[in-house]
């Protein structure tokens, strides 16, 4: 079961091209100046089973999938086991906004099983000061677009390269 927020379909906000958003709720990082303040508490949200979810992923065959929240890493076996059911019924990519970085990701077992799932991670916590809306995807500029992939294979943060359509 995952406390879920709300589930968006056909957003174009929380990454490229059309996407279903699971917005989840719970996350500790508490970011000042956070756009959904709403998702911090974890009892906000109601209870989704994976096949709950799947339903509303699967309804639309185009669409990819963003994780976000509050923060997914906060319930990351329920996301792990999302994640691993999107890949075996489609080809969807994954995307996931979390306020933890990277490296601190990969020094975390459960959440580790959770970005081996994912497509891009835009990680770090939104910083006010760093606040910028011109940025693709992100709030601020610590946060990173990062190519998870390409990451764990190379050991190191690889960025995902986004360009933009003209």
């Amino acid at each position: 079961m995952l406390s879920i927020i709300d589930i968006v379909e056909d957003t174009m906000v929380d990454g490229p091209g059309f996407r279903t958003s699971v917005y989840c709720a719970g996350c500790p990082n508490a970011c000042p100046g956070c756009h959904n303040p709403q998702t911090w508490d974890i009892s906000h949200g109601h209870q989704m089973t994976t096949s709950e979810i799947m339903t509303v992923i699967m309804a639309d065959p185009f669409a990819n999938v963003t994780f976000s929240g509050g923060d997914p890493m906060y319930q990351a076996e329920g996301f792990t086991e999302l994640a691993q059911a999107i890949h075996a019924q489609s080809q969807k990519t994954i995307w996931c906004f979390t306020g933890y970085t990277f490296e601190t990701l990969m020094r975390m077992p459960k959440q580790r099983a959770l970005l081996e799932e994912l497509d891009v991670l835009v990680d770090g916590p939104f910083i006010e000061a760093q606040r910028d809306a011109d940025l693709y995807f992100r709030g601020s500029r610590n946060q990173r677009l990062i190519d998870v992939k390409k990451s764990l294979a190379a050991g190191r943060v690889v960025i995902y390269d986004y360009q933009p359509r003209a």
